[in-house]
């Protein structure tokens, strides 16, 4: 049902068992579950998520805005052949929305002719203070050899990129709240989609793709350089990374990674000549916005699953760069650098890619990994790939409060 603005939505998640999308101020959050799906692919989550919408019987207030009524916030695993974590897909039982101006409740499960109440707000807890970091996948110069090893098979021939990544385990000294990482992600990067689905909570910059009024749009991030912080230097950082050409590779190879994957299921496709540079509080990236007219019945997870994983996330070719991985790497991904994001009955909906995030470990909850990762290509240097890693992870560091001086 409609309701007035229900002010912050961050407010109405509750300690556990919540659920967040959000950009702008607007998004979703969702409260409780009623079903859920694990394990198995994304196309096999979408033939669960029609089965579970075809039961439904459902009225709206909102019938031309996505995301009003039954939705599904969804998470899924970089590479389930070498990874122990699940991929996952929860139906909330209770969703309070708020997008282009309007705002709405979505109750699954009331009571024919019972209106659904709307929770109490509630300011979400302060981060607790002396979180500290107790592991990594990795050392530096350990990681640095994976680069070095990385771009000798670059050379040699064997594939053109491979995106390697590195994990920090950090240790609050009490329980952590999602609702505090949210705020706090969501406050200070409000143009990233900050999430929080099982666990895993982060701000990503990328949207892997969105479906809306049969329309797909995919950004494209690759070729990242740290900002300064000063103005001028700024500026020049940015025309620097525009006309780098080993960033401006990488980037031309992750577009054309996307424009191969959607071509199948789309027509009237638009990939930009160039790109253009986005800017982040703390690094700038190469950005393509590529767009295109999805074919009748193909859902957003359909295409989030044909797209993953790209050459942004992946490398390329994708069986190689999947393979080096696995092989360099010494890290389970999990669900960093997986799909993240929501759908609704119709097939509308948005994924990330899960970035700028981390996963609260369920079974000791003052603990949390986060990831960070960058693309390796020929022209690649191991001392200035660690240093774009550690760039990466300072939105979780800040939203942590871990002191960032030395990174």
């Amino acid at each position: 049902m409609e309701i007035d603005d229900p002010g912050d939505l961050a407010s109405y998640l509750p300690p556990t068992g919540g659920h967040a999308w959000l950009r702008r101020g607007d998004g979703m959050v969702g409260i409780g579950e009623v079903a859920r799906f694990e394990g198995g692919t994304a196309a096999e989550a979408d033939e669960w998520w029609e089965q579970v919408c075809a039961r439904m019987e459902q009225e709206t207030e909102l019938p031309e805005v996505s995301g009003v009524g039954p939705v599904a916030f969804a998470s899924f695993v970089f590479d389930p052949d070498h990874s122990d974590h699940r991929s996952v897909v929860i139906v909330p039982r209770l969703v309070i929305g708020r997008r282009k101006g309007r705002s709405w409740l979505t109750a699954i499960g009331a009571a024919s002719g019972r209106e659904p109440a709307l929770p109490a707000a509630e300011a979400a807890p302060p981060v607790p203070a002396g979180t500290r970091g107790v592991g990594t996948s990795l050392d530096t110069d350990a990681w640095q050899a994976i680069v070095r090893e990385a771009v000798g098979r670059i050379g040699a021939g064997l594939l053109d990129k491979v995106v390697l990544a590195r994990a920090v385990t950090l240790e609050a000294p009490e329980p952590l709240d999602a609702r505090s990482l949210v705020t706090g992600l969501a406050q200070r990067y409000p143009t990233c989609w900050t999430y929080h689905v099982d666990g895993l909570v982060g701000a990503s910059p990328e949207m892997l793709i969105r479906r809306e009024d049969g329309l797909a749009t995919s950004r494209v991030l690759a070729g990242t350089i740290r900002r300064n912080g000063g103005e001028e230097l700024d500026l020049k950082l940015a025309h620097a990374l525009a006309r780098s050409g080993k960033n401006l590779a990488e980037h031309e190879l992750a577009v054309d990674s996307v424009a191969r994957a959607l071509e199948p299921f789309c027509s009237g496709m638009n990939v930009p000549d160039a790109p253009y540079v986005l800017e982040l509080p703390n690094v700038l990236h190469l950005a393509s916005d590529v767009t295109a007219v999805v074919h009748p019945g193909v859902s957003v997870l359909r295409l989030a699953g044909e797209l993953h994983p790209s050459a942004a996330v992946c490398g390329t070719p994708t069986v190689a760069a999947r393979a080096t991985i696995a092989e360099l790497e010494h890290l389970d991904r999990g669900r960093y650098s997986g799909p993240v994001g929501w759908l609704d009955t119709g097939g509308d909906g948005e994924f990330a890619i899960a970035l700028r995030c981390g996963l609260i470990d369920p079974d000791d909850r003052r603990r949390i990994t986060i990831y960070a990762g960058c693309g390796i290509v020929a022209e690649s240097d191991p001392v200035e790939e660690y240093a774009e890693t550690e760039a990466k992870l300072l939105p979780m560091m800040e939203a942590l409060g871990v002191d960032t001086a030395g990174h």
